[in-house]
């Protein structure tokens, strides 16, 4: 390897179902004026949108296979974790860059950890304003909430938005986002954008400015004394009673510009964290209200 220049690789995805990459050519483009040479591997970003060619136009080293890639770089990115036979070809001096969750691939992390290469988990950047260009689950989180909408609203079947036709008026959907993190928020502005009349929930009373301030309404629902005692564990996600729902949606059933609500939409801290973008709601809790007096015109199930 010479003094500051790296040889950057990006593998093709081999998890089903991936279409990212970890180099688009517009990103090599930006290593390249650092004076770092870019590499891919054949047909790796196929499924973004961006073929070989336009790699080749800007100044990219397209290697035919996935073995060549990873002895020629210096530096590995990926999207998803490497799996055995990808983590076997790291050697003590690469460094692979991706998303690797460290905590529950504690075998794997030490298997690399015995080759003497280096591994950066893009997963435990931590979330701080020096580090926010490398903050990839935030970026993810605002994606996956953008996305639950477009597929809730697919799920639904009727507008978003209200409409008024030669047979009559279609009044809007009514959404309530639960949680106004990163990918909640996300959603919130997918919603009201595509028309809805949005209602918003989270645990934080402070956060209800910023879901105003997204055109959206914030609901305040009182809970119940809980009978749990003791702090709940740090990995256990949250999971809204159906009662709560109902609660919520109650409290602003009397809103002149809706009638009855649309579906009903969860943002988990926990499922973002896992990168898998946030749910639309429980199976069980969507079971409960669809059989309560309480009937939404839909329910948007997660499986």
């Amino acid at each position: 390897m010479k003094d500051d220049i790296l040889k950057i690789g990006a593998p093709k995805e081999i998890a089903r179902g991936e279409a990212r990459v970890a180099v688009t050519p517009d990103s090599a483009l930006q290593l390249h004026k650092l004076g770092h040479e870019c590499l891919v591997e054949s047909g790796a970003g196929k499924a973004a949108g961006f073929d070989d060619q336009s790699y080749f136009a800007v100044g990219v080293t397209v290697v035919p296979t996935a073995e060549e890639l990873w002895a020629a770089s210096d530096v590995i990115v990926k999207v998803r974790p490497p799996d055995a036979a990808e983590s076997a070809r790291l050697k003590a001096d690469k460094t692979l860059i991706s998303f690797f969750d460290p905590g529950r691939r504690k075998d794997e992390l030490a298997a690399i950890s015995a080759t003497g290469a280096n591994v950066l988990a893009m997963d435990m950047v931590p979330r701080i304003s020096r580090a926010q260009k490398m903050d990839a689950l935030s970026s993810m989180a605002n994606i996956a909430g953008y996305r639950a909408t477009i597929e809730a609203g697919a799920s639904f079947g009727r507008f978003f938005t209200g409409q008024v036709t030669a047979a009559g008026k279609v009044p809007p959907a009514r959404v309530l986002v639960i949680g106004a993190g990163v990918a909640g928020l996300a959603a919130i502005g997918a919603a009201t954008s595509l028309g809805a009349i949005t209602l918003a929930f989270d645990v934080r009373p402070e956060v209800a400015e910023q879901i105003e301030s997204m055109g959206a309404q914030f609901v305040i629902s009182t809970f119940r004394k809980s009978s749990r005692t003791g702090p709940r564990p740090a990995d256990t996600p949250s999971r809204p009673a159906p009662s709560f729902a109902r609660r919520s949606l109650a409290s602003s059933a009397n809103s002149p510009r809706a009638s009855t609500s649309s579906f009903v939409q969860r943002s988990s801290r926990a499922v973002t964290r896992r990168c898998s973008g946030p749910t639309t709601w429980s199976r069980r809790c969507a079971q409960a209200l669809l059989s309560s007096t309480w009937r939404p015109n839909g329910v948007a199930i997660a499986p």
